[in-house]
C-alpha cells in the first residue's frame, strides 16, 4: 500500500511538473511571438516624400561633461527654413519606424511639419581602449528625476541642431514653444521623456511613453504621488505598456504604468493608453506609435490646457483659472514677505537695501529707502512692522528693529544674527539665527520688556517661522534637510515638545528640500516654500499639495496672505515677486488667535 501512494505522489508531480512546464513553454511563447496589427503610416509608400535623417556625433556638453553621445536629425521633406518647424525629440535614437511614420502622417496632414531629434545615451569613452569599460551614462540621464536633462537638451542640444543645416543648405530652425515640442522614448527613456515635460511643460507639451520605467531605480517611483499633489501641468501624455512587461527588484513595471495612468487620470490629465499582454521590448510600441503621435497631435496648434484634479485639499485652495501675476522684477534679491492689518504686503530687496510695499490697490512704491538690508519682516498687533537686519551688511549689524513710521525705527535687540521672524498677538518675538549650513542655529525669544533669550538650539540652518492660527505653535524650516520641525509654545513663550514634525519632498538631485519661508491658513494649512514649489502640509505634518511658482533666476523665498481679504498669496522669487488670488485667507499673527477645525486622522 505504501508503494502504491508513493507512485500516485509521483505520477500526480510528473503531471504537475509537465503542467508547469507546458504554461512556461506557452508563456514564452506568448512573449516570443507578439503580433499587432500594422499601421499603414509605419510603412514606405509610394508616392509619399522622404525626409532626410542627418547623423552627428555630440561631445560638448557641459551639463553631462566628458560624455559622447549619437544624435540622428530627421528633416522632412515638406520642411521649409522660413518657418519654425515642431519638434519631436525621443531618448535612445532612432525607435518606431519613426522616420517613416513622420513621412506618411506629414504628407497625409495628420501632424504638423516636425523635426525629429534623436539621441543616444551619453558615455565616457575609456581612455584604456580594450581594457577597461566605458562609463554608461544612460540611467544617471534617463532614470533620475530633476531637471538636469531637460536644460541639456534645452540649453545644448537646440542649438546644436540649430547650428546644422540640411544637405540642400536649409538652415534648422526649431519652434520655441512648448506646444510645438513633443518627446518619448522607451523604458527608462520614456521616464526621462516625461520628467522633461514634468519639469519644463511650458517646453515640452506631448509625451509618448512606452513600458515606462516608473519604478524604483531613481526615484520615478514617487510620480505616482506627485502627480497626486502637484497642481495639474499642461501636459498630454501617451501611455504603453503589457502585462508580460518586467516584475523584478526594482519594481513591477506593468502595475506602475498602471498606477501613473490612475494618477494621471486622477490629476484631470488628458492622458491615454494602449494596454497590452507584451514584455519589456519595442513591438507593441512601435505599432502604436502612429495613433499616439496622431492623439498628441490632435487638435493642433490649439494649445493644451490643464484639467481639473480630483485632490480637494488643492481644489479648496485654488480659484480655477487664476495663475501667477508678475508683481515686479529686477530686484537684487526679494524675501521677507510680509502684511499689515490693512492687507498690505512688504518685500525686501536684500542686496539692494530697500523694503517695497503692495498697496491694496496692487500699487507698487518703495517703503524704505534704506531697510539696513533687512530679511525677515512680520507685523504685530499695534501694526509697527519688525525687521531682522544686518544679515548681509559688510559687516553685520545684526538687530531686530521695529518701524513705528517709515521715518524712523526703534532697537529691540542688538547682536541678534537673524534671518526671519514672527511676533505673536501677545507681542513675543522669535527669531530664527542660522550660523551658515553646517554649524547649529538659534532660535532667539524677545519678550514685550526687551528681555532676550535663547529657546532652542542645535537645527542646521533654521531659516523660516511661523505661528498656528492659535498661537499654541511654533513651526520652523530646517534649509538643510526635509523637515519642518514645530514646538509647543508655554505661557511665558517659552517652547516644549520639539518635534520634526513637517516631511517635504526633495527633488531627486538634491540633498535637501531647502524650505525657507512658510505661513499658515486660518484653516490650519501649513504653506512652506522649497526648491519643489510650496509645499502645503496639513495639520499633521502631511504634504497633500504642491504648487509650483514660475521659473526664475533662483527658487521661491517666502510668501504671505495680502490684499484687503488676505486672500491673495504673495510669493518672493530670487528677483521678483508674483501674486495670485486663493479661495483661503491667511491666518495673521497680529490679529487674536482663532482656532481651526480639528484635522482629518
Amino acid at each position: 500500500m505504501r508503494y502504491v501512494t508513493i507512485s500516485i505522489h509521483l505520477i500526480m508531480k510528473r503531471n504537475l511538473l509537465f503542467l508547469l512546464l507546458l504554461c512556461a513553454g506557452k508563456i514564452v511563447a506568448q512573449t516570443n511571438t507578439e503580433t499587432y496589427p500594422v499601421d499603414p503610416a509605419s510603412v514606405e509608400q509610394a508616392g509619399i516624400p522622404k525626409g532626410e535623417i542627418l547623423k552627428f556625433t555630440f561631445e560638448n556638453s557641459k551639463i553631462f561633461p566628458g560624455t559622447s553621445r549619437e544624435i540622428s536629425i530627421y528633416v522632412p521633406a515638406q520642411y521649409k527654413a522660413t518657418k519654425p518647424a515642431c519638434v519631436y525629440v525621443n531618448q535612445d535614437g532612432i525607435q518606431w519606424k519613426a522616420p517613416t511614420v513622420f513621412d506618411n502622417l506629414i504628407a497625409k496632414n495628420e501632424i504638423p511639419v516636425t523635426i525629429g531629434m534623436f539621441i543616444t545615451p551619453g558615455k565616457v569613452l575609456s581612455q584604456n581602449g580594450d581594457a577597461a569599460l566605458d562609463r554608461f551614462n544612460r540611467s544617471f540621464e534617463y532614470d533620475g528625476l530633476g531637471d538636469n536633462y531637460a536644460r541639456f537638451l534645452l540649453e545644448e542640444v537646440f542649438p546644436f541642431v540649430e547650428s546644422k543645416k540640411t544637405s540642400d543648405g536649409r538652415a534648422i530652425i526649431l519652434s520655441m514653444s512648448g506646444n510645438d515640442r513633443a518627446i518619448g522614448g522607451s523604458s527608462s527613456g520614456a521616464v526621462c521623456a516625461f520628467t522633461a515635460a514634468w519639469e519644463r511643460p511650458e517646453e515640452f507639451s506631448r509625451v509618448f511613453s512606452a513600458i515606462g520605467t516608473y519604478t524604483g531605480l531613481r526615484g520615478a517611483d514617487r510620480y505616482d504621488i506627485l502627480i497626486r499633489k502637484h497642481e495639474p501641468k499642461p501636459i498630454r501624455i501617451f501611455l504603453q505598456d503589457g502585462s508580460n512587461d518586467l516584475n523584478i527588484y526594482a519594481g513591477d513595471w506593468w502595475k506602475a504604468n498602471e498606477s501613473i495612468e490612475r494618477a494621471l487620470v486622477f490629476a484631470g490629465y488628458d492622458v491615454k493608453h494602449a494596454w497590452g499582454e507584451g514584455g519589456h521590448n519595442g513591438q507593441h510600441g512601435t505599432a502604436v506609435f502612429p495613433e499616439a503621435m496622431r492623439w498628441l497631435w490632435r487638435d493642433y496648434p490649439k494649445p493644451i490646457t490643464t484639467g481639473t484634479t480630483k485632490n480637494s485639499f488643492l481644489n479648496d485652495i485654488l480659484v480655477e483659472n487664476e495663475d501667477w501675476e508678475l508683481v515686479g522684477e529686477n530686484y537684487g534679491f526679494t524675501e521677507g514677505t510680509a502684511v499689515n492689518s490693512k492687507g498690505e504686503v512688504f518685500f525686501q530687496d536684500i542686496p539692494n537695501s530697500k523694503t517695497y510695499k503692495v498697496g491694496v490697490d496692487g500699487k507698487l512704491e518703495v517703503f524704505l529707502a534704506d531697510s539696513k538690508k533687512a530679511s525677515g519682516a512680520t507685523f504685530s498687533a499695534t501694526d509697527e512692522m519688525i525687521t531682522i537686519t544686518g544679515g548681509w551688511s559688510e559687516p553685520p549689524t545684526k538687530q531686530v528693529h521695529r518701524y513705528k513710521t517709515a521715518k524712523g525705527y526703534d532697537v529691540l535687540a542688538d547682536e541678534t544674527p537673524g534671518n526671519d521672524v514672527v511676533v505673536s498677538f501677545k507681542g513675543n518675538i522669535y527669531v530664527t539665527s542660522p550660523d551658515g549650513r553646517e554649524r547649529p542655529s538659534k532660535l532667539y525669544l524677545i519678550k514685550p520688556n526687551g528681555e532676550r533669550s535663547v529657546v532652542d538650539e542645535g537645527l542646521k540652518f533654521a531659516n523660516g517661522v511661523c505661528l498656528s492660527p492659535d498661537q499654541t505653535q511654533l513651526y520652523v524650516t530646517e534649509s538643510t534637510s526635509h523637515w519642518v520641525w514645530i514646538y509647543q509654545i508655554q505661557a511665558d513663550g517659552t517652547l516644549r515638545n520639539k518635534q520634526k514634525y513637517g516631511w517635504l519632498h526633495v527633488r531627486d538631485a538634491d540633498e535637501n528640500a531647502w524650505s525657507d519661508g512658510l505661513k499658515c491658513d486660518r484653516e490650519g494649512r501649513i504653506y512652506v516654500t522649497s526648491i519643489s514649489g510650496i509645499q502645503v502640509m496639513d495639520q499633521l505634518g502631511r504634504v497633500n499639495a504642491i504648487i509650483p511658482v514660475p521659473k526664475t533666476k533662483g527658487q521661491v523665498s517666502n510668501l504671505c496672505f495680502g490684499g484687503a481679504n488676505f486672500d491673495v498669496l504673495y510669493i518672493s522669487c530670487h528677483d521678483k515677486v508674483y501674486r495670485r488670488k486663493v479661495k483661503v485667507k491667511g491666518a495673521n499673527n497680529f490679529e487674536k488667535p482663532v482656532k481651526p477645525n480639528n484635522p482629518r486622522l
